[in-house]
């Protein structure tokens, strides 16, 4: 048997703060009337020149740094996002050529806000077929980019940010103990980004793919998703725990996504489970969709709440609709790196920007000087007629 152990953990989050009292100069709303409906207080906003797949990349570095691996050694990168930069290239195909990962396939999944769990469970399962050894599985979201700030529902919820784990296989039971992956398309209206390629065809008018759609920005039914994702957490967190062989008093921790305090209150009532059996960071953070459960992983391991042997639940629910968790056997210890020697980890990695810009320079200048085969035989072709 292969396990997939998480070995290693980083997440960035941007540096701009945007208030709930900031958001009371932009709608009608207020700090109390957020709070006492979301938990949040605050949300980080990415800056003009950063994007989903750089937010990733410095997740990743940060989690390579801990777990002691050099780029090179891994086999594959999973960007789990709903805001890309680009359809293509994927997001995560950019974080592996500013990583410098060489040997590592790369793909986005798009599962909304359960998309980490999904990724993570892809992984997993990659490493437990041996097909692959080692993986960073990330979550990143600029959802400020897609934001309807005159909608008080939708924008007081969103943050940027990203979170990263480095899974790598080992015989040692634990790791990923079990998982649950759900969805449920007819309630794919109740939380909906419709995609950025609507453009007109000429041919067929303006209004031809236009789907009623005048902006590209989130909408989303509140009371709707609330009843879907109280029923949910609940359901999949005592699916998943039986399914590991496990009771509820078996689980140290459980990190859900970080959508809102209410509906994990309403998830540990169901299941007769303390709040603090739930780690939430929500009030600092907000939202981040795929980027909520890895950043919270990695404050709750600051703050330490994690220990060898804990048995972990990872739940989250979205667009989709989709859902899923996962049992995970914690059996990593936290370890003491400097700050010198993280930040040296980190400036490695960052070198391998330095040369992915070479390699594209060499592409430029080798195409100029060979030119392009095709062409020419097309016109060797061509003279032969």
């Amino acid at each position: 048997m292969r396990y997939a152990h998480i070995i290693g953990w980083g997440a960035y989050l941007p540096d701009k703060v945007l208030t709930n009292d900031d958001l009371a100069q932009m709608v009608d709303t207020s700090d109390e009337w957020i709070y006492t409906r979301t938990g949040i207080r605050e949300r980080r906003i990415a800056g003009e020149k950063e994007t989903t797949a750089t937010l990733a990349f410095e997740a990743a570095a940060r989690a390579l740094a801990v777990a002691d691996l050099h780029p090179s050694q891994l086999d594959l990168v999973i960007v789990a996002t709903s805001t890309p930069e680009y359809i293509f290239p994927a997001s995560a195909a950019r974080v592996q050529d500013y990583l410098g990962a060489t040997r590592a396939g790369a793909f986005d999944l798009a599962a909304a806000c359960s998309g980490f769990i999904y990724a993570l469970n892809m992984a997993s399962q990659a490493i437990a077929t041996g097909s692959i050894d080692t993986a960073v599985v990330i979550g990143s979201e600029t959802l400020s980019r897609v934001m309807d700030w005159e909608d008080r529902g939708t924008c007081i919820l969103f943050g940027d940010g990203a979170g990263a784990v480095v899974l790598k296989g080992s015989s040692v039971p634990g790791g990923l103990m079990s998982s649950t992956l759900r969805a449920d398309g007819s309630g794919g209206d109740l939380l909906s980004l419709p995609a950025i390629y609507h453009n007109p065809i000429p041919m067929l008018g303006p209004e031809y793919l236009r789907n009623g759609h005048e902006k590209n920005t989130i909408s989303m039914n509140g009371r709707q998703v609330f009843r879907f994702a109280t029923r949910v957490v609940s359901e999949s967190i005592a699916v998943v725990v039986e399914k590991a062989g496990l009771t509820l008093d078996d689980i140290d921790i459980i990190i859900p996504h970080q959508a809102n305090v209410r509906i994990i209150e309403s998830a540990a009532k169901r299941l007769k489970l303390p709040m603090d059996k739930f780690f939430m960071n929500v009030d600092r953070v907000g939202n981040t969709s795929t980027a909520s459960i890895p950043i919270a992983l990695c404050e709750a391991i600051e703050a330490g709440k994690m220990h060898p042997d804990d048995n972990v639940v990872f739940v989250g629910f979205g667009g989709g609709l989709t859902w899923g968790a996962g049992v995970i056997k914690w059996d990593v210890m936290p370890r003491d790196i400097s700050f010198v020697g993280r930040e040296w980890k980190r400036a490695r990695y960052t070198m391998a920007r330095g040369r992915s810009r070479l390699r594209k320079f060499g592409r430029r200048i080798g195409a100029r000087l060979l030119g392009s085969p095709i062409p020419d035989a097309r016109l060797k072709d061509a003279e032969k007629k």
